[in-house]
């Protein structure tokens, strides 16, 4: 297990909707020092944030979170702030109605729209595995290539379950090789999180990994 690598590919996470400006900070801190790909942070302190890291992180945010039923109007906007504001990343929530009503074309539309807005920007398709059937994981693999979006992610964490490594498998066998997959919600250890990038994620998202891994590398 290579802890470095964990944190490299590590997107530290606090979304929990009470987080104090000076939680974030040091989220932020602990994000820089240990050379974390990115910080998660809700949407309304993303300029603060921009302004505290400057070029030394990339801040990354969310979009329709966490249930994924705003508007397609309304997503359009918050990305569009997000990026003023100078988010880097975005993490999307599909519309999970649309995929239970089998409106692919409407998930396919709003995601090429937050697409072509991101432009330079990362952009991250969360599906919440969890409440999806296998058959509409393979669909949304296809969509989500077809879309360019940069990475699928597994869920929101704020759902009934996070990644699992049957979906992970299942995922990297059928999303386009050029797109990566973010492994999210209740991943609690190095070796969860080891195994998931072992079996073909390329980022995890987590809000408890930093210190994980700092007691380990401290120790050294």
């Amino acid at each position: 297990m290579d802890l470095k690598k964990i944190l490299r590919a590590t997107d530290h996470t606090l979304l929990r909707p009470a987080a104090t400006w000076l939680e974030i900070e040091s989220l932020l801190e602990e994000a820089m020092i240990y050379d974390c790909a990115s910080a998660c942070i809700p949407p309304s302190y993303v300029m603060e944030a921009v302004s505290h890291v400057g070029n030394d992180l990339p801040i990354c945010t969310v979009i329709g979170f966490p249930n994924g039923y705003d508007t397609t109007g309304s997503k359009l906007f918050a990305t569009e702030d997000a990026l003023e504001n100078g988010a880097r990343e975005i993490d999307m929530v599909i519309n999970l109605g649309w995929v239970k009503d089998g409106l692919w074309d409407f998930i396919e539309d709003e995601i090429d729209q937050i697409r072509d807005l991101c432009e330079d920007a990362l952009l991250k398709v969360i599906v919440e595995t969890c409440e999806l059937t296998d058959k509409e994981k393979i669909h949304l693999c296809a969509i989500v290539t077809d879309c360019g979006a940069d990475f699928l992610k597994t869920s929101t964490g704020f759902s009934s379950a996070g990644a699992t490594a049957d979906d992970i498998r299942l995922i990297r066998e059928h999303l386009g090789s050029r797109v990566g997959i973010k492994a999210s919600g209740g991943i609690r250890t190095l070796e969860d999180a080891w195994t998931f990038m072992e079996l073909g994620a390329t980022r995890i998202g987590a809000s408890g990994l930093v210190r994980l891994a700092a007691e380990f590398l401290e120790d050294d």
